[in-house]
């Protein structure tokens, strides 16, 4: 087998990430025939199909993924020291990568990215948005922002916002229907708007009152895989809702969303931002980290 060259892993790691020859050519600076060539090249020297390809999808095969997953640290460990000697001046520059659910995302465009980014023009700051929990360093990111009880036990986390709650709330007009609940045992008499997840498990109510906890798995009826759009639904009079209550903080202070059951939803650990604490951090990210811990 001859051994593949970096040019050949560079582009295969561009595709893997954007998850498109034609977005991958745009961050490279290259044309979508030049990577696919390149793919092809490095398919050849590694004897294995490392993406399937139609004319509508682009997947990776298991070869492929075990390449990601082994080459894509390795390749961040070379830029990162590409960074660090680039850093030779005062003015910070390079790319910083997040993965935020889209919550986290607006709660660090309103701390830490505005102060950053206007200090720091030359930065390129990046933020995708994702509802599943990914492996930041596998997938290429520099950090992530979740849920402080979903940040992995190995990872270095700095609250970036409140304490966070779940809300249940319903319109007004629903609820002039149906009497509002006073207790979890009364949410069988309403309709509930499920939210899905990626994966296709159904979000279930949890509540916990002075130590007695309830559980409540809304029946099926209407569901949703967007909180913003059950946000809309229980605004559309279509049912009871139950979502993070920074989300609907406005509409309850403004009356179009009445809580319900508050006793009974208790604040938790907030949105932190997350990054790996074995490893060296460019200079920028270093920065980045140490503004969203002032801005907490």
């Amino acid at each position: 087998m001859r051994q593949a060259g970096l040019a050949h892993l560079v582009s295969f790691l561009a595709i893997a990430e954007h998850g498109s020859f034609r977005k991958a050519a745009e961050a490279l600076g290259q044309s979508p025939s030049a990577l696919s060539h390149a793919v092809r090249g490095l398919e050849e020297r590694l004897g294995q199909r490392l993406l399937n390809r139609t004319t509508r999808s682009l997947a990776l095969t298991d070869a492929g993924r075990l390449l990601l997953a082994r080459v894509g640290p390795a390749m961040r460990t070379i830029q990162d020291a590409q960074a660090e000697l680039a850093e030779a001046s005062d003015h910070l520059r390079g790319r910083i990568r997040i993965n935020a659910m889209e919550s986290g995302a607006m709660a660090l465009l309103r701390s830490a990215v505005a102060h950053f980014a206007h200090h720091h023009p030359e930065v390129e700051i990046e933020i995708v948005t994702d509802t599943s929990l990914v492996d930041i360093v596998a997938a290429g990111f520099d950090a992530g922002v979740r849920l402080r009880e979903a940040v992995p036990l190995d990872m270095v986390a700095v609250p970036i916002g409140p304490e966070a709650a779940f809300a249940v709330v319903a319109a007004p007009g629903y609820l002039s229907v149906i009497p509002p609940p006073a207790s979890p045992a009364d949410l069988a008499r309403h309709r509930g708007i499920r939210l899905r997840f990626p994966g296709g498990v159904i979000s279930r109510w949890e509540f916990e009152r002075r130590g007695e906890a309830a559980v409540f798995d809304p029946p099926s009826g209407l569901t949703l895989d967007s909180l913003n759009v059950v946000v809309e639904a229980a605004l559309q009079e279509l049912g009871l809702a139950w979502v993070p209550l920074d989300l609907v903080a406005d509409h309850i202070a403004a009356g179009r969303l009445v809580r319900m059951l508050e006793e009974w939803s208790p604040a938790f650990p907030g949105l932190c931002l997350y990054y790996p604490s074995q490893r060296h951090h460019a200079k920028a990210l270093s920065e980045f980290i140490r503004r969203a811990r002032h801005e907490s």
